[in-house]
């Protein structure tokens, strides 16, 4: 248990570290290298696109995740067999978390990089979060990518460019081919390529059980859900102004649940 609970500080910080590092790099790397054409247009540069649209991915990425940690699920406590006041035993769809100590409603699972647990309450900011993380990710990845073409002449029109270049590139550091702050770079596109694989497989894992109306905790202990269409499924989590909620992080888009709790 100590172990999970020093994991779930660790987890946070390093999310957040490398959170910083992208940005540092978007900002004084990336993105300066991308103002040196000066065929191009100052309104539609590349440098101010790319800026504009990694600043939307980043901003849906970070408030979705600060979103998630807000909205944390309610305790709803546990039935106390010996207590005078007994407090109502939570119904089946809940669970309780060790790491949180907390009964939660629609338990999915603890995440370690939000330090929180996944439920009903944040399970929309939760897909919204892994979705935005992967594309700033792999969006990032294109562009550090695109930075080593440029500063290394280094061609990646071959399937197998991206694969050879950390060994190639870790021998020519040693040999003083390449600097400390290219061999970086290298190093978090790799970084960045598995955290977006990573994240999009978990925002694929999640839709599909959204769709079925299922959470992670429901399939593991084999419990049986009562079939419904998958829309009406889809909109219990996203709501019906689930389009808004897709472009700017919010918490309340007129989900079910939303309204269940204002009831």
């Amino acid at each position: 248990m100590l172990a999970l609970r020093l994991l779930n500080v660790v987890a946070p910080a390093y999310f957040l570290c490398i959170a910083l590092v992208t940005f540092v790099l978007q900002l004084f790397l990336f993105l300066p290298s991308m103002r040196e054409d000066p065929a191009a247009a100052p309104l539609f540069s590349p440098a101010l696109l790319h800026g504009a649209f990694f600043l939307f991915l980043s901003a849906n990425a970070l408030g979705n995740y600060v979103l998630v940690i807000q909205n944390s699920p309610d305790d709803l406590g546990a039935c106390q067999g010996t207590s005078a006041r007994r407090a109502p035993c939570p119904p089946p769809s809940t669970h309780f978390c060790r790491v949180c100590a907390r009964v939660t409603l629609r338990h999915d699972h603890h995440c370690f990089f939000t330090g929180n647990c996944i439920g009903s309450r944040n399970m929309r900011n939760f897909v919204l979060f892994c979705l935005y993380t992967s594309l700033a990710c792999l969006y990032s990845m294109v562009a550090g990518v695109a930075y080593i073409s440029a500063v290394l002449s280094i061609s990646f029109s071959h399937p197998l460019a991206f694969l050879t270049l950390l060994p190639t590139s870790i021998s020519q550091f040693f040999s003083g081919a390449v600097l400390g702050s290219e061999m970086f770079v290298i190093l978090m596109l790799y970084l960045w390529f598995a955290i977006g694989l990573a994240c999009a497989g978990f925002c694929c894992h999640q839709l599909l059980l959204i769709l079925r109306g299922q959470t992670r905790h429901q399939v593991r202990k084999g419990v049986a859900v009562r079939a419904r269409p998958w829309r009406k499924n889809l909109q219990e989590v996203f709501g019906k102004r689930w389009l808004l909620g897709l472009l700017v992080p919010m918490f309340n888009v007129g989900s079910e649940s939303a309204k269940q709790r204002d009831k």
